[in-house]
């Protein structure tokens, strides 16, 4: 099970996020979110645990309790929709060298 937790204080890393959930059982992956352009965490992470009943326990323990200056929000991540990857942007130039403005990308004059 997939669990979204925010509200983690900016200087925590993926071994501590990972530390506090193994005390509720296995827990494979544990990462926490970092801006591309600074390098610091975004003050959330996700983690993954794969035993339902364990990772329910974690989310009830550690929902709305302090780790820093604000409480964890801790639940159930949500599945987001895959992208498929790049794709066509609506009403737009799609990319490339287009000069003669026919809005399908490509190296055309």
């Amino acid at each position: 099970m997939k669990i979204f937790v925010a509200g983690l204080p900016y200087d925590l890393d993926d071994a501590e996020l990972m530390e506090i959930f193994e005390k509720f059982g296995t827990t494979l992956s544990a990462k926490v979110a970092i801006d591309k352009e600074t390098g610091k965490s975004k003050g959330f992470g996700f983690v993954d645990m794969p035993e339902k009943a364990e990772a329910m326990d974690a989310i009830e323990s550690l929902n709305d309790i302090s780790l820093g200056k604000k409480p964890l929000v801790v639940k159930p991540a949500e599945e987001r929709p895959s992208s498929g990857g790049g794709g066509m942007r609506p009403g737009g130039n799609n990319g490339g060298f287009n000069r003669n403005n026919n809005n399908r990308g490509g190296f055309n004059r």
